[in-house]
């Protein structure tokens, strides 16, 4: 099959070209390649994009996606590891002259340098992907860590790790992750995906996830570095009190190794030490990171 006419929408035809080619789906990669055309258009929908709108690709695979939006009129850079895609995506890439084409490891690329070659420079756009499960995590803190430069981000995971962003206090799914997400943007589950849309099948359905960045965050935290290790020390040992999690990691988070003073601090912010981490709201815990524990006085020597 000639690349020009290999089509990513058709799985006969994806399978057939990774016949043809001896190419097998790696696992490594979690290469689970989306060829479902109303699948791809529910994406585009949630993405809403602006017309000319400047996307951001991250795993482009077979090119469905990236074909989508170089039809619905986006300028879009794809970021693909695998070199043995080259074909099928230059191909995309002939037909549609908005569509730019990187191959590398999108987690080791010089993250202002991709978004200035994507956007222009200082530009902001969308990102919209489907990407890996096994590295969705650190995708996911990648991009909010630029996100004055997104104005959307859109992206197709796995079910259960959206569950885990959107994920309220008091649920199972609610952790360091959403704490993270919820603080940096609002983010919605805009609709499930099932797994018979992608070759090969995954063992769980997806979802889609669209998060829209908030700057500086969507609530006021003094110093974000003691913020995010006070969440990480309570959720670091979710059976325990929050008192004894909090006291485990005291260095860490600038406190006295004092069980008293440590108890006296999550009662200057009205949070009761024998909770648990997780039934903490956003904002309960910016009040206890912009509630200065009480300065220790020694006794003076006799």
């Amino acid at each position: 099959m000639h690349p020009a006419d290999f089509q990513p929408t058709s799985l006969n035809a994806l399978r057939a070209w990774l016949h043809e080619h001896h190419i097998h789906p790696s696992k490594r990669l979690g290469q689970n390649f989306l060829f479902d055309r109303n699948t791809l258009q529910r994406i585009l929908l949630v993405a809403g994009l602006l017309p000319d709108e400047a996307v951001l690709e991250i795993g482009a695979g077979f090119g469905s996606l990236t074909q989508a939006l170089a039809e619905h009129g986006a300028r879009v850079t794809a970021v693909e590891i695998d070199s043995r895609l080259k074909p099928p995506l230059q191909a995309i890439a002939a037909r549609y002259p908005t569509v730019r084409l990187v191959f590398a490891d999108f987690l080791e690329l010089d993250l202002d340098v991709l978004l200035d070659i994507a956007f222009g420079i200082g530009g902001i756009g969308s990102a919209v992907a489907n990407i890996p499960y096994a590295i969705s995590t650190p995708i996911v803190e990648r991009l909010l860590s630029r996100k004055n430069r997104f104005r959307q981000i859109i992206l197709l995971v796995q079910e259960e790790f959206a569950r885990r962003i959107v994920a309220k206090p008091g649920s199972k799914d609610y952790g360091s992750l959403s704490i993270f997400v919820q603080y940096h943007a609002t983010a919605e589950i805009a609709g499930v995906v099932p797994r018979t849309v992608f070759f090969p099948q995954p063992e769980v359905n997806s979802a889609i996830l669209r998060m829209v960045p908030v700057s500086p965050s969507t609530l006021q935290v003094n110093n974000e570095e003691r913020f995010f290790a006070i969440v990480h020390a309570a959720f670091g040992q979710r059976r325990k009190t929050l008192l004894k999690a909090l006291l485990a990691a005291a260095p860490q988070i600038g406190l006295p190794n004092d069980r008293a003073r440590v108890a006296a601090w999550l009662s200057a912010a009205n949070i009761a030490p024998e909770r648990r981490g997780e039934t903490l709201s956003l904002e309960e815990f910016a009040r206890l990171a912009n509630t200065p524990p009480e300065p220790f006085n020694p006794p003076e020597a006799l």
